[in-house]
């Protein structure tokens, strides 16, 4: 946090994530310390490649405000160190002063006008910074389990679950094929079975049929030799 006579920023340099041909921002905060009113001013040495919103402003006693920096996107790759600088301006102004009433003239160091200024540099971060190097791994050395390795590995239990899987679904299979032809066996042997019994049924029925007529076949016949023997002996 940088610490000034009237305001106080935080962070104190501006970092960009940087990343070709991809806008970028930061943000840095600004606090009045003092019990009046201060005005601020942002500006830059290359006001064509950064946007400050907002980039002039009042802060009221013990507040803050926030300014936001934005980086165009570039083309190509900045050289290092980055010299993009970038300086901060405030003084008192009398209260219920107003972002409408600041002028430029405000911040000229004219009739004994006292202005702060504090400087900022811009560093740039890679936006996608290289994956750690593992640990025990020297130089000459390589790693314990490379990412195509554990690929594989990832891969081949993939691989052994897919066929476990498909050994138990075809095992399930089995039963159920098993259980639906013992199941149909069964309804073929209970339905011969029926046809038996019925067989059975109309043959007794027919045996009893047959029993009767020859009964009464028999006693029709002793009864014609009574009778016979009857009108004889008249």
């Amino acid at each position: 946090m940088s610490m000034g006579d009237l305001i106080s920023i935080h962070p104190s340099e501006l970092k960009f994530p940087f990343e070709l041909r991809r806008q970028s921002s930061c943000s840095m905060q600004l606090t009045n310390k003092t019990e009046k009113y201060v005005a601020f001013k942002v500006k830059t040495t290359n006001p064509k490649k950064y946007c400050v919103r907002p980039n002039s402003g009042i802060v009221l006693p013990g507040s803050s405000c926030n300014v936001t920096v934005t980086m165009q996107a570039q083309k190509e790759a900045p050289p290092e160190p980055c010299r993009d600088k970038f300086l901060v301006q405030s003084v008192v102004t009398p209260d219920g002063t107003t972002s409408k009433d600041i002028t430029p003239e405000m911040f000229n160091k004219e009739d004994g006008r006292v202005v702060n200024e504090f400087k900022m540099r811009v560093i740039y971060i890679p936006a996608n910074p290289p994956s750690p190097v593992p640990e025990g791994s020297e130089e000459g050395t390589p790693p314990r389990a490379s990412s195509q390795e554990n690929g594989n590995q990832n891969f081949e239990e993939v691989s052994r679950s897919l066929e476990d899987t498909k050994e138990k679904s075809s095992e399930a299979w089995s039963a159920i094929s098993k259980l639906t032809d013992e199941k149909s066996s069964a309804l073929q042997q209970n339905q011969r079975l029926r046809q038996e019994l019925e067989q059975i049924r109309k043959d007794i029925s027919k045996s009893r049929a047959g029993g009767f007529s020859l009964m009464f076949v028999m006693l029709v016949g002793l009864l014609g030799v009574l009778v016979g023997y009857f009108v004889k002996r008249g």
